[in-house]
């Protein structure tokens, strides 16, 4: 999955400049779903636990996903503003704010969350890593302490302290975040950074023959992974979330009549599954990925 052709990265990947626009929460925040219902006990720290989708057209992207995956959609407000979370299967796994953008439009982008148990520490790291703060830590009733930061690289990543703890480790469900995998021009650079801010274990990936590609992890279970940028003026750092599907070629004949497009074609990558990048109608990037065989790269390491 680590190998990629991208095509029209100018039109795919958007600046990190407007996403702290919008970011920042009510001080009279409506009241989120907890992240796990019942609640857990358990926290593992460095866990990718949640996802934001920043659009300027929630209605379209709203759309595209629930049509794609299944999802269903529950609206909440705050403050006036709107913000959408997904559910696949009644527990919720992504969110969507709006991105209000005068003068005209900006491609949409996903952000992940990494779970930590002490966020403002986390959010100190992150600063004395070379990171940045777009938002700072806030609570929400329900959900927990949440913040966003930024990498070296200006990569936009979330941080939330769950009220309701993590879920255990297992193999995702068709309709989960499988994987999350970063584009970078200097992996060695960013690997430490990860390393120092989250704790984040950082090694170098042993199915594929770049020596610049490094897996992240925590527990023993990988979470993710660095990979070098493709060449190109238009290209810029950015992560790439992958969520896994029962049929690649089912979903993908889906994707035209919803408004989105095929950017990489299916095809086949480590452990026997199948693959492809796909851009949603609202600008967003995401990878969609089928096991074969049962194969899940996070539990293959």
């Amino acid at each position: 999955m680590h190998t990629i052709s991208f095509s029209r990265r100018a039109r795919v990947l958007a600046g990190t400049a407007m996403l702290a626009i919008g970011l920042a929460p009510s001080s009279h925040a409506a009241k989120f779903p907890a992240l796990n219902d019942p609640a857990t006990t358990e926290h593992i720290p460095g866990k990718l636990v949640w996802a934001d989708l920043i659009t300027t057209d929630p209605d379209s992207a709203t759309k595209f996903y629930t049509s794609l995956l299944g999802w269903t959609a529950a609206p909440i407000e705050q403050k006036g503003k709107g913000y959408v979370v997904f559910s696949n299967n009644g527990r919720p796994v992504a969110g969507l704010a709006p991105h209000n953008v005068k003068g005209g439009t900006h491609p949409a982008r996903w952000i992940g969350y990494y779970s930590v148990t002490d966020i403002d520490a986390a959010v100190a790291a992150v600063t004395k890593e070379g990171g940045k703060v777009y938002a700072t830590s806030h609570k929400f009733p329900d959900r927990g302490l949440q913040a966003i930061v930024a990498d070296k690289d200006g990569n936009p990543i979330g941080l939330l302290q769950s009220s309701s703890g993590d879920s255990a480790d297992a193999e995702p469900k068709p309709g989960d975040w499988n994987w999350f995998e970063l584009y970078v021009t200097n992996t060695k650079d960013t690997g430490d950074f990860y390393h120092g801010a989250l704790g984040l274990e950082v090694a170098p990936e042993t199915n594929s023959e770049k020596k610049s590609e490094f897996v992240l992890s925590t527990a023993g279970q990988a979470r993710g992974g660095i990979a070098e940028m493709p060449a190109g003026d238009n290209n810029k750092p950015s992560w790439l979330g992958v969520i896994r599907v029962a049929n690649l070629d089912d979903t993908l004949a889906k994707v035209a009549g919803l408004g989105g497009e095929v950017l990489v074609p299916p095809h086949s990558v480590e452990y026997g599954s199948r693959f492809a990048i796909i851009l949603d109608s609202t600008g967003g990037t995401v990878g969609l990925v089928q096991y074969v065989d049962n194969a899940n790269p996070a539990t293959s390491q």
